[in-house]
């Protein structure tokens, strides 16, 4: 895992066509700002884990039937 120091309005590129940006900094809370191609998918962890099992409960149920 690569550990950066961002402040606010500093960014960091990743594969030269996706920034992420931090917007603000308030407290214990950061907000980032991700700026990517439209065909790539960005979620937050916890909907991208309920994707996931969506998912898999899908290819589970097609199996079954």
């Amino acid at each position: 895992m690569l550990v950066l120091s961002r402040k606010k309005n500093e960014s960091i590129v990743i594969n030269n066509d996706i920034r992420i940006v931090v917007v603000e900094i308030r407290g214990d809370k950061v907000r980032l700002g991700v700026e990517a191609p439209r065909e790539v998918p960005v979620h937050r962890r916890e909907v991208y884990d309920a994707i996931q099992r969506s998912q898999q409960d899908d290819s589970a149920e097609s199996i079954d039937s």
